[in-house]
C-alpha cells in the first residue's frame, strides 16, 4: 500500500452546500459516511477559511474547505501473494473486489502477456464463478490497463448473474477521479455525447453521431494553476469514455498524450500514464440486497503526481 501521509481535500464551498450542516455536507461531497464525517470534525480535521469547525457548523457557499481523509484500509491479503500491486479491498462468497494496478488487464485476452486479475485471484487461491464466455468468467465490469483502482469479480454463479445485470441496468454507481489540464466551465456538469471508433484512427475513440450513447457526470474537488482534480460518475461505461469527453471538453486527462494532454506537464508531474483513478463502486450485494461500497486509495503515481501540483 502506499506510504504516503493522509490526503487532503481543498475547494469551495458550492452553492448546493450552503446553510448545510459540516457532517451532512461531507457525506454528500466526498462520499463519507456521517460517522466518520463528524469524527474528522471532532479531531480538527475539517477547516473553513483555515478554522477547524465542529461537525454541526453550518457552511457558506464560497468558503474555502479544507479536509484531511482519513487512512485508507489495509488490504486483506498480503500483497505477495496477488500480482504485483493488486490488493484484495473486499472478498465473500459471491464477489471479489480488488484494486487493480496500472499494466493488469482484466481477464486473458489474445496478444496480451502480461499479468491478468482473473489470474492473479486465481493464483491466491481464490474461486472465481465459471459464468460468462470461456475467457472472461467472472467478470462482470473492466478497467483498461492503463486505469487504476476499484474492479469487482464475481465468485459464485449468484454473485454473476446479480452483478452482471446491475451493470447492464445501471444499477451501480462509478465514480473515478480524474485530474484534467485547465479548469472546466462550468465546474460541475454532464457531458452527453455519444461515443464510436475515431475516424481516422480507429485505435482510439472519439465523439461520434453514430457511436453509442455516453454520459458522464463530472464536479471540480481541487483546483490548480494548471490542472483540476474532478470526481465524475459514470451512467454508462463505453471504452475510454472519461478520456475521449473529457478531452471533448478540452480538458484531456494529465498523462494522456493518445488525447491531447501536455506531455510537458506529464514530464514535471512524473507521470507515465493517464491521471485517472477508480475511487468507488457502489451495489446491492447479490446476497441480501444490501447497499455496499468499495473504495481504493490512489496508488503512488498518481498520489505523487497530485502532491506536486499542491506544492
Amino acid at each position: 500500500m502506499s506510504t504516503n501521509p493522509r490526503e487532503t481535500r481543498s475547494l469551495p464551498v458550492p452553492e448546493g452546500l450552503a446553510g448545510m450542516r459540516v457532517d451532512a455536507a461531507l457525506a454528500k461531497l466526498l462520499g463519507l459516511s456521517r460517522t466518520v464525517a463528524a469524527n474528522l470534525s471532532a479531531d480538527g480535521d475539517v477547516l473553513v477559511d483555515g478554522t477547524a469547525v465542529g461537525k454541526s457548523e453550518r457552511l457558506h457557499e464560497g468558503a474555502w474547505l479544507e479536509v484531511t481523509l482519513p487512512e485508507p484500509a489495509k488490504p486483506l491479503v498480503p500483497k505477495e501473494e496477488l500480482v504485483e500491486g493488486m490488493d484484495i479491498l473486499y472478498f465473500d462468497d459471491d464477489l471479489i473486489a480488488v484494486h487493480k494496478p496500472v499494466g493488469v488487464v482484466a481477464h486473458p485476452t489474445v496478444g496480451w502477456e502480461g499479468p491478468t486479475v482473473v489470474g492473479g485471484l486465481a493464483a491466491a487461491g481464490f474461486r472465481i464463478s465459471t459464468s460468462g464466455p470461456p475467457e472472461r468468467k467472472g467478470i462482470v465490469q473492466r478497467l483498461d490497463v492503463g486505469t487504476s483502482g476499484v474492479m469487482v469479480v464475481a465468485a459464485s454463479e449468484r454473485g454473476y448473474s446479480s452483478l452482471k445485470n446491475a451493470f447492464r441496468e445501471r444499477n451501480v454507481s462509478k465514480t473515478y477521479h480524474a485530474l484534467v489540464q485547465g479548469l472546466p466551465d462550468p465546474i460541475e456538469g454532464t457531458v452527453d455525447g455519444s461515443i464510436g471508433r475515431h475516424p481516422s484512427a480507429g485505435w482510439k475513440f472519439a465523439v461520434t453521431d453514430d457511436g453509442k450513447r455516453a454520459i458522464t457526470h463530472y464536479r471540480l474537488l481541487e483546483a490548480f494553476r494548471e490542472a483540476s482534480l474532478l470526481e465524475i460518475s459514470l451512467e454508462t461505461g463505453r471504452t475510454h469514455q472519461i478520456r475521449v469527453h473529457m478531452s471533448a471538453l478540452g480538458h484531456p486527462c494529465c498523462g494522456d498524450p493518445m488525447y491531447g494532454s501536455d506531455p510537458n506537464l506529464a514530464q514535471r508531474l512524473g507521470l507515465q500514464r493517464q491521471w485517472l483513478h477508480a475511487v468507488k463502486v457502489g451495489f446491492h450485494h447479490p446476497g441480501d440486497g444490501h447497499w455496499m461500497e468499495i473504495e481504493a486509495p490512489y496508488p503512488d503515481d498518481l498520489a505523487d503526481a497530485l502532491g506536486k501540483l499542491r506544492q
